[in-house]
């Protein structure tokens, strides 16, 4: 499987699970979701590789998540992936999938959690902090 990130070139947390791929010596392929969006199916498949739902990665800050009602409890999975496809900023990221699994890279740190064992044990983000990377 080719590793993929679901990026968006915005938010720092993207580009530096970008940055890290390419240091780990990954060529992902980069797919620019807020241009292309999403489809349902693709979605879903998403989702259930990183085991988590459609609420899980539903990114609420500077979406129309709120105003759509979309943080009440008894909100559908269906109408959330419906939302998402209609505004595809709507889902969280960095999204990475590698061999080794996908993951929802919320916090950070959870990218290890996919790299092989070739990649850098620490990792210095844009703004100049230093992580390690446990696995």
């Amino acid at each position: 499987m080719a590793t993929k990130i679901y990026h968006n070139p915005a938010c720092s947390t993207s580009r530096n699970a970008l940055k890290l791929l390419q240091e780990a010596g990954e060529e992902p392929e980069v797919i620019l979701y807020l241009k292309v969006g999403w489809t349902r199916s693709q979605l879903e498949a998403l989702f259930e590789a990183a085991g988590i739902t459609a609420r899980d990665a539903m990114r609420t800050r500077g979406t129309p998540a709120e105003e759509l009602g979309l943080l009440a409890e008894d909100v559908s999975e269906g109408a959330i992936l419906d939302a998402m496809i209609e505004h595809p900023k709507m889902v969280e990221r960095p999204f990475v999938t590698t061999d080794n699994g996908t993951v929802l890279c919320r916090p950070f740190e959870r990218i290890a959690e996919v790299l092989g064992p070739t990649a850098p044990r620490e990792f210095t983000k844009e703004n100049g902090s230093m992580i390690a990377l446990a696995r």
